[in-house]
C-alpha cells in the first residue's frame, strides 16, 4: 500500500520525535502527514518545542500505530527539506477544524516538509 492511501485510511496516534542541535530530545503527539509525494511529506506546526528543534537539527522520526488491539502501524525516519510560514496550503490540508489556544507560537503556523529516509513497520526490522 502507498503511503498517501495508507494514511488516507488508516487512523491511529502519532508521534513525532525531534532532538535539538545537543542532542535533547523531545516527542509530541502530531496528526497523519500530509503526503506530497511518495517520498515527502509534511506536518503543520506551530512555533513551538518541536519547530525550534528543526531549526536547529533537521532530522525526526514519526511513529504512527493504528488504532485496534495489535501493534501495527509505521515508523518513519525524515530529514527537513523546506518549511513555508503561514502558508496558504495548510488550510486546504487541514483534517480538522482550527483550534483556538493563548499558548505561545500559536498564531504561527508552519508547513513543514521532509524527505522520508526510510520506513518501517511499527515492529520489527
Amino acid at each position: 500500500m502507498e503511503l498517501k492511501e495508507y494514511f488516507d485510511e488508516k487512523d491511529g496516534v502519532g508521534v513525532l520525535a525531534t532532538a535539538d542541535e545537543n542532542g535533547i530530545v523531545d516527542v509530541a503527539i502530531y496528526s497523519r502527514p500530509h503526503v506530497i509525494e511518495e517520498n515527502i511529506i509534511a506536518f503543520i506546526m506551530a512555533d513551538r518545542l518541536t519547530h525550534k528543534n528543526l531549526e536547529k537539527n533537521p532530522h525526526a522520526a514519526y511513529l504512527f500505530k493504528e488504532d485496534g488491539d495489535k501493534y501495527t502501524g509505521r515508523r518513519l525516519y525524515l530529514t527537513k527539506i523546506k518549511e513555508e510560514k503561514d502558508s496558504p496550503l495548510i488550510e486546504t490540508l487541514r483534517r480538522k477544524k482550527r483550534y483556538n489556544t493563548s499558548k505561545e507560537g500559536a498564531d504561527t503556523k508552519y508547513l513543514v516538509y521532509f524527505r522520508i529516509d526510510k520506513v518501517l513497520p511499527l515492529i520489527g526490522e
